[in-house]
């Protein structure tokens, strides 16, 4: 009988041992987070339902830093355009050709001769020949008058001798009559206009003439 009650005892004492070995080794009891996934994207939702602006609201831009430029200027900002300057009569006073009427004599001076007349008047030399009754190659002293034919038919060829404008240096012996015909188609009376002489004044050699 002690023997039955001992064994009994240790069968109680090793249940007890074992159930106690099963407990320890179980699972621990779950920790319970402070905040689960679902908690955390309720939140985030929220939030972004809340900075979202409603319909009708606009949101104000930040300001911009003292001294930074902004994006438009206003128009007194802008500097006013330039005006060009308008052509003055004296720019364009200095080119205009001056032009003299044509006389119906002329009185030769040294210098001159019937080709020369021909291309300064713009007139065939023949025909001022013809209408003075003058003979081919006739020579024409400083002093004789010659009549002009009006109808005449233009110089042929090329009325100019020399490039010009330009200038020139008087020679001995010059006169503007017959500086101007070694030019062909310039008018005493251009040259002295344009070197502010009288057209029948004597020339230094060496002076330098504008030649229009």
């Amino acid at each position: 009988m002690k023997k039955s009650n001992m064994l009994i005892f240790i069968i109680i004492i090793s249940s007890l041992m074992f159930s106690a070995c099963t407990m320890s080794a179980s699972t621990p009891p779950p920790i319970t987070p402070t905040t689960n996934l679902s908690e955390i994207a309720r939140q985030a939702t929220e939030t972004a339902i809340a900075k979202t602006p409603k319909t009708g609201e606009t949101t104000v831009p930040e300001a911009t830093q003292e001294g930074e430029p902004g994006i438009t200027s206003t128009v007194s900002d802008m500097e006013e355009p330039t005006s060009t300057p308008e052509p003055t009569d004296d720019a364009t006073s200095d080119t205009e050709p001056v032009t003299y009427a044509v006389p119906d004599s002329y009185t030769i001076h040294k210098g001159e001769f019937v080709y020369c007349l021909a291309r300064r008047f713009d007139i065939n030399p023949v025909d001022i020949i013809n209408y003075n009754g003058l003979e081919s190659g006739a020579i024409l002293y400083p002093g004789n008058t010659i009549q002009i034919p009006s109808n005449s038919r233009p110089y042929l060829g090329d009325r100019a001798l020399q490039y010009h404008p330009t200038e020139y240096t008087v020679i001995p012996g010059d006169t503007l009559y017959s500086i101007s015909c070694l030019f062909g188609d310039v008018d005493p009376r251009a040259i002295a206009a344009a070197n502010d002489l009288d057209v029948d004044q004597a020339l230094t050699s060496g002076t330098v003439l504008q030649i229009p």
